[in-house]
């Protein structure tokens, strides 16, 4: 007797399968919408900061102390500084913030203003001896000075500094019309050179109002560290999902040409969940570790309060996993895609790190009230620049984190709960089969092999 074996069936072709229209319907579409939208979502939030400027907040500081003009006391600082808060901002760009020299260097130290221009304690003293006869080459000069803050990023501090000096620069225009309309009424002659200087007569210098250190990126080193943070979390709680189905052969292991697909363990999607947050949990222990050890120890990034920026990091960095993974309990394989632009793709533009949030248009603004980058760079921000106070934005960050932590493990175990409840289980047919053998025939010639234990 010849025994006759099934002909192998013949390959298909790669041609033949890039020829099938439906191949190409799925990635087609996913893709071209994912490179639009982060097109318009990236691009759309840089384009123009200076034209998307909604009420900055800068500091507007009168330390002229006065002096008698023409036998009146005369206090020319305070009406520079009303000239300058009093005009017109229709479309509401700057919010200029009239405080003492105290409240200004809070402010700064802070975070809560981007600058601060304040009128010198001479100014009026200053104006008034312009045009006299002194002989000294260094004769006293009107001024006003913008102090900077680095720590509120180097965009925003550089947007505010030009803000403050043309601000500034208006005002001692203003004040030198006012002076060369006096002359004659004054019966006063000028020289030329004196009116060039009375024309425009306020030296305007800069300083650094709340200095940071060298090593601090110009103020970007907290949108960095609170990226790494992110990414942790994120990529940590795909891997650990990814590694978690293998390991209960749900999901096949593929390295280089060597495939493994392992027994189906039979398991809730609600345990399933409960292993994956305890490892991004327990992971973001590790991962936190080593974000500070290669950011402080070997590159040598300023950084102060260190207990407390490692217990931040892990509970920011385990947040994410846990949100991660709730989506990806809730969503499956899709989940990838949603939490990639839950923490990704919507959070960065938002994040108020490079671009500052008052320079954003109104959707990123609108999104920045609980997108997580935005919180969790206020956070690292205040730890790393602003002497860890609670108003900087910390407060608000620990606020937020345990409101992801809470909303994350709600939704994710709702989702996984339905679902068990509903028999909605993972465990495809064959491998159902395998867990539940049919009855076959008893030990003898011809009999199957004997079912193994059911996987643990």
């Amino acid at each position: 007797m010849s025994s006759k074996h099934p002909a192998p069936q013949a390959q298909v072709t790669a041609g033949q399968v890039l020829r099938n229209p439906r191949i190409w319907v799925f990635p087609t579409v996913l893709v071209g919408l994912l490179a639009l939208l982060l097109s318009l979502i990236y691009m759309g939030g840089v384009l123009d900061p200076r034209g998307h400027l909604h009420r900055m907040p800068i500091g507007l500081v009168n330390a002229d102390q006065g002096a008698v003009v023409a036998g009146q006391q005369t206090n020319l600082g305070a009406r520079v500084t009303a000239g300058i808060a009093a005009a017109p901002d229709p479309e509401e760009q700057i919010s200029w913030r009239q405080l003492d020299q105290a409240g200004a260097m809070q402010g700064l130290a802070s975070g809560k203003l981007c600058a601060v221009l304040e009128v010198r304690p001479d100014f009026t003293a200053a104006v008034a001896q312009l045009g006299a006869t002194t002989g000294l080459p260094e004769a006293p000069q009107p001024r006003m000075t913008v102090f900077t803050n680095p720590g509120a990023g180097s965009l925003a501090s550089s947007l505010a500094t030009s803000i403050a000096q043309q601000a500034a620069h208006q005002a001692s225009l203003e004040l030198g019309r006012t002076l060369l309309a006096q002359l004659p009424q004054q019966g006063a002659q000028a020289t030329n050179a004196e009116r060039i200087q009375l024309a425009d007569p306020a030296t305007i210098d800069s300083a650094v109002g709340h200095p940071i250190g060298s090593h601090s990126g110009l103020g970007l080193t907290a949108f960095y560290y609170t990226l790494l943070l992110v990414l942790s979390g994120f990529l940590g709680a795909n891997i650990i999902a990814n590694g978690v189905d293998v390991s209960l052969g749900y999901a096949a292991s593929e390295l280089g040409p060597w495939r493994t697909q392992l027994p189906t363990v039979p398991i809730t999607r609600t345990r399933t969940l409960m292993i994956t947050c305890t490892m991004s949990v327990v992971l973001s222990l590790l991962t936190s570790s080593l974000v500070m050890l290669a950011c402080v120890t070997i590159l040598g990034m300023d950084a102060s309060h260190l207990p407390l920026l490692w217990v931040f990091s892990v509970c920011a960095s385990a947040a994410v996993g846990l949100g991660v993974q709730a989506l990806l309990a809730a969503f499956g394989g899709i989940g990838q895609l949603i939490s990639m632009f839950v923490f990704i793709a919507l959070s960065l533009p938002s994040s108020g790190a490079t671009i500052p949030l008052q320079a954003l248009p109104g959707f990123y603004r609108w999104l920045s009230e609980f997108e997580p980058m935005r919180q969790l760079t206020d956070g690292v921000r205040a730890i790393l620049y602003f002497d860890a106070q609670g108003e900087a934005g910390l407060t608000r960050a620990w606020i937020m984190i345990a409101i992801g932590v809470v909303a994350a493990l709600a939704f994710g175990f709702a989702m996984t709960t339905y679902y068990d409840r509903k028999g909605l289980h993972r465990i495809v047919p064959e491998h159902h089969r395998e867990e539940k053998p049919e009855p076959g025939p008893g030990p003898g010639p011809g009999a199957g092999p004997e079912p193994g234990p059911s996987p643990a």
